[in-house]
C-alpha cells in the first residue's frame, strides 16, 4: 500500500469503530463526524495528504526496501547524518503544517517504533522476548502507513517511591494469564493522546518493575481489539469556529485512559513480557530517546517560531515596539529559539553509529533541550499574556462582527495599523494558545512531555560526561602545588 492520503486515513479509522467513551456516553457515530474529533481528524488527514503533494512528496517519502513503493520518511532507519537531516526536513513539514501545536503528529510514534526496530537485536536470546515480532510489526506499520497511539504510564494511585499494588482487581495493566493464543492483559494505562483515533495502540513499559514484573511488557494491538476501551477526558474544544477558537477547533487531540478488560494480545504481537530487566534496559539501550527527542525538538522549534510570530504581531498591532521592556521580552524568546536550534544542529552534527549500524543523534544536546523547553514554554506564553495586557481579554466573537454592533467594534477595537477584525483575530489566537482551556493544556503538556522535569534533570546530571572537566581542575591544582 505505501504512504496513504487523508481520505484513506479517515476511512480506515471510521471502519475500526473502537470502543470510545466521552462524557459518560459511548460514541456510536463515525469518529470523523463527531463534534469533539472532527476538526482534529481533518487536520491530521491533511498531514497524510502532504505525502502526495508534488511540491514536497520527495521530502516526505522514500522507496520501501521491500516493494519500492513510496512509504513515510519517518520510518527511515538512518545510517548517515544525511539520513537524519532528511528525517528532520520531513518532520519540519508536518510540524509547520500544524505550527508545532499538534504534539502527536504521526512521525512521533513512527520514530519511536523505528527506534525499537533498529535495536531489536538487543532482545535476542532474552527470556520472554520476541525480536522477530517487533521487526515484523515495524515492517507492517511502514508498508501500510499505520497510525499509532501509545501508552506507558500507570494510573496515579500512589506515587511514593515504593508502592506494591494489592487491590483485588488490577489497577495498573498487567499480565493476568497466557494461553496458546497469547497473553491476557487486565487493568488500565494512561495517558494515551489520540487513543481510539489511530489504527493501533503501542503499549510498552518504562523502568524497572521490581515488585510488579507482570507489568513489564511491550506489544501492539488494533484499536478495536475486543475488551479494549478508551475513556476520554472532557474536551477542550471551544467551538467549531476557526475565528473564535483558531487552535482548539483544529488541533484538539484529546487524551484518554486505556482500559484493558481481559484483552488477548496474540503471540505474534508480543515483543516482550514478564521481564523487568528488559523493561528497564530496552528504552535506555535502544535508540528510543535519541529518535523520539530528535522529533520532539524539531516540533518544539517550529512551535517556538509560532509563539515568536504571535508576539511580534501583537507588538506591531498595538505599536509597542519602542518600549525596552517589550524588546527585552521578545529577545528572551529569540534567545530560547536560537538555543533550541543550536542544540538540534549539535545533536545531528555529533551523531554516531551504534553497534547495530544505525546512526543516532547525540543524546546530550537532546537531553539539554528536554530540560530547557519545559521551562521556557510557560515563560513564553506568559510573555504573550504580558504584552497583550487587557487586549487578550476583551475579545468579541465572529458573530458579533456580523451584528448591528459591528460598526462600534470596527471603530473601538482597531489596532495601530490593522482593522478591528484583524486585531481580534490576532488576539484570539494569542488567547487560545495561552489562556483558554486548550492553551493551558498545551502548557501542562509541554511541562511533562517526557515526564517529571526533576527526574529529567537528574538523568541529564547522571549521564553527562563530567569526568574530563573534573580532571582538568585536578590537573590544574596538582600543577600549582608542584610549582610551589
Amino acid at each position: 500500500m505505501g504512504a496513504i492520503n487523508g481520505k484513506e486515513f479517515i476511512d480506515r479509522i471510521n471502519k475500526l469503530k473502537p470502543e470510545i467513551w466521552l462524557n459518560g456516553e459511548k460514541i456510536d457515530e463515525l469518529i470523523s463526524e463527531h463534534h469533539a474529533f472532527k476538526g482534529f481528524m481533518q487536520s491530521k488527514a491533511s498531514l497524510y495528504d502532504l505525502q502526495h503533494d508534488d511540491k514536497v512528496k520527495d521530502e516526505m517519502t522514500f522507496p520501501s526496501p521491500l516493494t519500492g513503493d513510496a512509504v513515510g520518511l519517518s520510518y527511515l532507519q538512518p545510517k548517515t547524518i544525511e539520513d537524519l537531516r532528511k528525517k528532520r526536513k520531513m518532520m519540519e513539514h508536518w510540524a509547520k503544517a500544524t505550527n508545532g501545536i499538534m504534539g502527536r503528529t504521526p512521525d512521533y510514534l513512527n520514530s519511536v517504533l523505528m527506534s525499537f526496530a533498529c535495536c531489536a537485536n538487543y532482545l535476542e536470546g532474552k527470556e520472554n522476548c520476541f525480536p522477530n515480532n517487533l521487526r515484523s510489526f515495524f515492517e507492517y506499520a511502514r508498508e501500510n502507513d499505520i497510525s499509532l497511539t501509545h501508552t506507558f504510564i500507570s494510573p496515579q494511585v500512589n506515587r511514593s517511591q515504593i508502592y506494591i499494588e494489592n487491590s483485588k482487581e488490577p489497577i495498573a495493566a498487567k499480565v493476568v494469564g497466557e494461553n496458546e493464543q497469547g497473553i491476557i492483559i487486565k487493568g488500565a494505562r494512561l495517558l494515551a493522546t489520540q487513543g481510539g483515533l489511530t489504527d493501533e495502540v503501542l503499549v510498552f513499559s518504562v523502568g524497572r518493575f521490581l515488585f510488579n514484573e507482570d507489568e513489564a511488557f511491550a506489544f501492539a494491538i488494533p484499536s478495536n481489539t475486543q475488551g479494549l476501551k478508551f475513556i476520554f477526558r472532557d474536551t477542550f474544544l471551544g467551538g467549531e469556529s476557526n475565528f473564535d477558537h483558531p487552535l482548539s477547533s483544529r488541533y484538539e487531540e484529546m487524551d484518554s485512559v486505556v482500559v484493558f478488560d481481559n484483552v488477548l494480545v496474540p503471540w505474534d504481537r508480543v515483543f516482550y513480557y514478564n521481564n523487568a530487566e528488559v523493561a528497564e534496559e530496552f528504552t535506555q539501550q535502544s535508540a528510543f530517546h535519541h529518535y523520539a527527542k530528535h522529533q520532539v525538538l524539531t516540533r518544539q522549534i517550529v512551535k517556538t517560531e509560532f509563539l515568536l510570530g504571535i508576539a511580534e504581531l501583537i507588538v506591531d498591532t498595538i505599536n509597542i515596539s519602542e518600549f525596552q521592556h517589550v524588546q527585552e521580552k521578545l529577545s528572551e524568546m529569540i534567545i530560547g529559539l536560537e538555543t533550541m536550534k543550536a542544540l538540534l544542529e549539535k545533536a545531528e552534527n555529533d551523531a554516531t553509529l551504534d553497534e547495530w549500524g544505525f546512526i543516532r543523534p547525540n543524546i546530550i544536546p537532546l537531553k539539554v533541550a528536554s530540560n530547557v523547553f519545559p521551562k521556557i514554554y510557560p515563560r513564553f506564553t506568559e510573555i504573550i499574556q504580558l504584552i497583550s495586557a487587557s487586549g487578550i481579554i476583551t475579545l468579541p466573537t465572529e458573530k458579533a462582527f456580523t451584528s448591528e454592533i459591528s460598526r462600534d467594534l470596527s471603530l473601538y477595537l482597531q489596532g495601530a495599523n490593522r482593522s478591528a477584525l484583524d486585531r481580534v483575530k490576532i488576539f484570539r489566537l494569542a488567547w487560545d494558545l495561552t489562556m483558554s482551556s486548550f492553551g493551558t493544556r498545551q502548557t501542562q503538556y509541554e511541562r511533562y512531555f517526557f515526564g517529571d522535569p526533576i527526574r529529567i534533570a537528574s538523568d541529564l546530571y547522571k549521564s553527562y560526561p563530567k569526568e574530563k572537566y573534573v580532571n582538568t581542575v585536578s590537573q590544574f591544582l596538582i600543577l600549582n602545588i608542584e610549582d610551589k
